[in-house]
This record gives structure tokens, sequence and C-alpha cells, in this order.
């Protein structure tokens, strides 16, 4: 097994990820939206977990002034087990706390008991329900909450993350 490499998306990652997506949800984002979050998105920021030159997983966040919400994490279901998605979330919540993110949001399935047992191990407590949240079949998702963000890294810089489009 190749070692697993934690890195910024980006867009040659789009056709991998938007497979992972739709091989794991339910009502998955589109190719395009992808595309859209690393072209257009400020606000946006995406891992991705690889190994071997193939994309296992994947993790994103939105970014606004002191707020920061986890849109979306998917791990392959073969590599599931193996801390590829808490690698993955400690990533992705260590670039929030260092762009200056307080806090922590995110919504998970009342019946995804791996994904809530990791982000509770993570720090993150349940604060909510959101009646009806997922629209393939109205499952109730919990809203949970991390405040205990990773310390920020004084000396850490960033490279802008909005990628140009490829040329046609």
């Amino acid at each position: 097994m190749s070692e697993t490499i934690i890195r910024r998306m980006r867009l040659k990652d789009v056709d991998q990820v938007a497979a992972l997506e739709e091989a794991t949800f339910a009502r998955p984002w589109s190719r395009e939206s992808f595309r859209q979050e690393l072209t257009r998105n400020v606000a946006a920021r995406y891992l991705v977990a690889e190994e071997g030159g193939r994309v296992i997983g994947y993790a994103g966040a939105w970014i606004i002034l002191d707020e920061s919400h986890i849109t979306n994490i998917a791990v392959a279901e073969e590599a599931r087990g193996r801390g590829v998605g808490r690698k993955l979330t400690e990533e992705l919540l260590r670039i929030l706390s260092n762009l200056g993110a307080s806090h922590a949001t995110l919504e998970v399935r009342v019946s995804n008991l791996r994904a809530q047992n990791l982000y509770k191990s993570l720090g993150f407590l349940s604060v909510g329900k959101r009646k009806r949240y997922y629209e393939d079949n109205d499952e109730d998702a919990f809203l949970m909450v991390c405040e205990h963000m990773p310390e920020a890294d004084p000396e850490f810089t960033e490279e802008p993350w909005i990628e140009k489009e490829e040329e046609a």
C-alpha cells in the first residue's frame, strides 16, 4: 500500500473527486460544482487524500470571517476504516484555524454513526437536529460544531486557492 498524502485539491482531481462523490452520496454534487468551488469560490478550501496517484478521499469547507462550515467529506469504500477521513478532517481544521476560523460546523446523517464518532473524537458536539435535511430520503441531520480548533500557526502563509480555468 502506498503512503497516503493529504494535499490541496486541484482541477486535475475533479474527475476522480466527482466519481467518489457519486459513489458515496445519494444526491451527489456535480463535476461542475467542484470545478466552480476551485475556480470561483474564494471562501472554499478543498483537500484530497491520494495514494499512488489515485484520489481515495476528499474534504471541503467554506470559511467566511471567523466561521467555517465543512461542506463534504468522503472516503472511498475500500479505504474506510484506515484513518483517511480523520487525516483529511484534521488537516482541514488546521487550515481553517490558520485562516482565522473560531469554530467549524457540519451536518451529518443521524444514521451515520461512523462519521458521528469520528467527529466527536475530533471535538465536535451535536448542538441540534435539522429535520428532513437530506432530500433523498428525508432523513434528519445532526448539526455538529467544533469550538476547540487546532492552534493557529503564526508562520502560516497561503497561496491563492482559486485556480485558473484550463485553457480550452
